[in-house]
């Protein structure tokens, strides 16, 4: 930034002022007192004596920041810039032409300020030596000036805290008995959290704490626990909607809330909300301290209540994967010990339950199965596999009150369930959820599709299913329907179906007619058109009882995709 020295750039020059009045200026300037502005502009003016120079801006050093000083001089953004990127270091270009120098106000190696000159030319070597020399004691004044100004600023600090002394002793006190209550609080829930109680032991731990009634809601509102007098009966419960808004409004808030006589704070486990802690208030009597046992409280039980929640989960995978295995042939003595682990006797006999249920997601589907199941007090492992709930129950269960239990469970009577028939061993639980999915395949194609269907009720669909493996009964189908199921294929019709529904409705035209959704004189023309292209008379006893038996085994068939 300096270029080629001084001493040689200033050769053969004559001297501008006499070296000796530098001196004499110099000697003469006097920075007296603490006041800043009164420095810059001492300094400021005594420039001009000592040099050819004027001032293009002037800076306080701030927390190592130039600012300029004083606040009302023009901005100069290329000189700013400069100084951020260079600091002060000596003659840089301003991109004017003229010479200029960043002169730096310093004392024992801190720069306090700056002040930036500039000229027709570079000034000769003595006369910068003596604006360094004013540079120093420019800043050593403000240096001085800085060390006033914060003596001043500790005194009045020390002046304020003997004020304060009195106060704070007071409100050090409040704070430590505040910090003990606070210490027994958490001392308390610590405790019952020790004592294995779970959340009926937080909930009286609470109570005890706030002397008032408290509850524990899950998500949806139901009661889990209650701690004091006065539990309501039967408890109240929310709208859906109604409990949705309200647990909106209990995120939004992200603390304690009062609503009427009761005071609410969520439950949660990061942002997954696991309940709702409750204490009944009417009389508006809750205090701080208890509203500080709410907030504590709700969180000991969001990791009581999440630790549940992941044992529950981990139990839960551990119970699918073996169900997936023992689906897919697992060893039968590592099958035993593994369930044997989940504390399930898998040494009974076992059946395979198949669930279905569209429109439903998986996780409701499984947790309405698995309550069905325990209403029914049935041990079973649960499992999911190719988008159905797959249970593995130690007895038989009764199809129909369990086909009412999931359907009671689900609010909706669509469910399809398929029943495999008895397993002794894990090795036959392949063999019985195959037939546990034939079984549903084949209530699926029926004219009443809802419901369930056991594969040891199936009847005549078992001698089918004992004969497709010799291809007996493909040859028979053929026989009986490979004109019509031609005719279907090529003509992208439904002669099968019609034929089979008019079968399965004991011949009745209405009844065929609603089943498939035309009209009696479409039903008619269609079946008109059977009698032509299979030969086959209708009315015929034996004929009606073949082509029955080839459609059952036709639907029976088209469940193996």
């Amino acid at each position: 930034m300096n270029g080629e020295s001084l001493e040689s750039q200033d050769q053969n020059r004559q001297p501008r002022r006499p070296f000796h009045r530098s001196l004499t200026v110099l000697s003469q300037v006097v920075f007296s007192g603490d006041d800043v502005g009164e420095i810059f502009r001492v300094a400021t003016a005594t420039v001009g004596k000592l040099a050819a120079c004027r001032v293009e801006a002037s800076y306080q050093c701030l927390d190592g920041m130039f600012v300029r000083f004083p606040f009302d001089q023009t901005e100069q953004p290329g000189i700013e810039q400069r100084l951020r990127e260079y600091g002060c270091d000596g003659q840089f270009d301003m991109g004017i032409g003229r010479w200029a120098w960043a002169l730096a106000l310093s004392h024992r190696g801190t720069v306090n300020g700056c002040i930036v000159l500039s000229a027709r030319s570079m000034p000769l070597t003595t006369q910068i030596r003596c604006l360094t020399i004013l540079g120093q004691q420019a800043g050593a004044a403000l240096a001085y000036a800085t060390m006033h100004e914060r003596h001043i600023a500790h005194v009045e600090r020390l002046a304020s805290t003997n004020d304060a002394l009195e106060s704070t002793n007071h409100e050090l006190a409040t704070a430590v008995s505040r910090l003990r209550r606070q210490a027994n609080t958490l001392e308390v829930l610590s405790a019952a959290v020790a004592s294995g109680m779970g959340e009926q032991g937080i909930a009286d731990a609470l109570h005890d704490l706030t002397a008032l009634p408290v509850g524990v809601e899950d998500k949806f509102g139901n009661l889990r626990c209650w701690a004091g007098p006065a539990q309501p009966h039967p408890y109240p419960k929310q709208a859906t909607v109604d409990r949705e808004l309200l647990l909106h409004e209990l995120t939004a808030q992200n603390g304690p809330r009062r609503f009427g006589g009761r005071v609410l704070m969520l439950v949660q486990r990061r942002t997954d909300i696991l309940g709702v802690v409750v204490i009944s208030d009417p009389n508006n009597a809750i205090t701080e301290d208890s509203l500080l046992a709410l907030r504590h409280g709700a969180i000991v039980l969001g990791l009581e209540l999440g630790h549940r929640r992941n044992l529950a989960e981990l139990e839960l995978k551990l119970r699918c994967d073996l169900v997936d295995d023992l689906l897919a042939g697992a060893d039968r003595s590592g099958a035993y010990a593994r369930a044997d682990a989940l504390g399930h006797d898998l040494r009974r006999p076992h059946y395979v339950v198949v669930v279905r249920v569209d429109d439903v997601a998986e996780s409701v589907l499984a947790a309405a199965a698995v309550r069905a199941v325990a209403a029914l007090q049935l041990n079973y492992l649960q499992g999911r596999h190719g988008g159905l709930i797959v249970l593995l129950i130690d007895s038989r269960p009764d199809p129909q009150a369990l086909h009412h239990a999931i359907s009671e469970k689900l609010g909706r009577t669509t469910s399809v369930i398929g029943i495999g028939s008895r397993c002794d061993v894990p090795d036959e639980l392949p063999r019985s959820y195959t037939e546990a999915l034939r079984a549903l395949n084949i209530r699926l194609r029926s004219a009443n599709p809802e419901g369930v269907e056991a594969f040891d009720e199936l009847g005549f669909y078992r001698l089918i299913d004992a004969a497709h493996d010799g291809g007996s009964v493909e040859a028979f189908v053929r026989e009986w329907l490979g004109s019509l199921i031609d005719y279907d294929e090529s003509r992208n019709s439904e002669l099968v179906q019609t034929l089979s529904d008019y079968l399965e409705c004991g011949g009745n035209y209405d009844e065929s007619a609603a089943a498939l959704h035309i009209h009696r004189s479409t039903l008619r023309y269609r079946l008109a058109r059977i009698a032509e292209l299979t030969g086959h008379d209708l009315h015929n006893v034996d004929t009606r009882f073949n082509l029955h038996a080839a459609t059952r085994a036709w639907r029976f068939l088209n469940t193996d995709a």
